[in-house]
């Protein structure tokens, strides 16, 4: 009996799972940029994600824009918006983390292993492309696959 899940042309098309990508990866950075900048979900906010930017070494206005790149971004990867503008920001903004932030690697003791693999979500996002389930696509920003 053939397994009806990997021989579906819809599920393991380019844009399905580009679409599961998006979504995946969207959610996680709207609830993570809705801590930094709205304070949601036991965040700090703008002034508490900020001051410890700022700790880092890291200034205020780059603080914010990371904080809304998250935030925004999340939103826009959820709607396939400007989809690999957005995701590329968010290898900088990964990357960033892993080199300021973080150190060793199990996310239990404050390591790398989340913010990785959000980076290479994020890249794999910004080369597969937003697929045409998304507004790039509706929108023409998009080729067809």
């Amino acid at each position: 009996m053939k397994n009806l899940i990997f021989t579906s042309k819809i599920l393991t098309s380019h844009s399905f799972v580009a679409l599961i990508l998006r979504l995946v990866l969207g959610l996680t950075f709207f609830m993570h940029g809705a801590q930094k900048v709205l304070g949601w979900y036991g965040g700090g906010g703008l002034e508490g994600t900020a001051a410890f930017m700022n700790s880092l070494g890291i200034p205020t206005f780059l603080g914010y824009i990371s904080s809304f790149w998250e935030f925004l971004g999340g939103i826009c990867l959820i709607l396939g918006f400007l989809t690999r503008i957005w995701s590329a920001g968010l290898v900088i903004n990964m990357l960033v983390a892993i080199l300021l932030v973080h150190s060793g690697f199990f996310v239990s003791e404050g390591g790398i292993e989340l913010a990785l693999v959000l980076m290479v979500v994020s890249l794999a996002v910004t080369l597969l492309g937003p697929g045409k389930y998304s507004i790039d696509h509706s929108i023409g920003r998009q080729p067809v696959e």
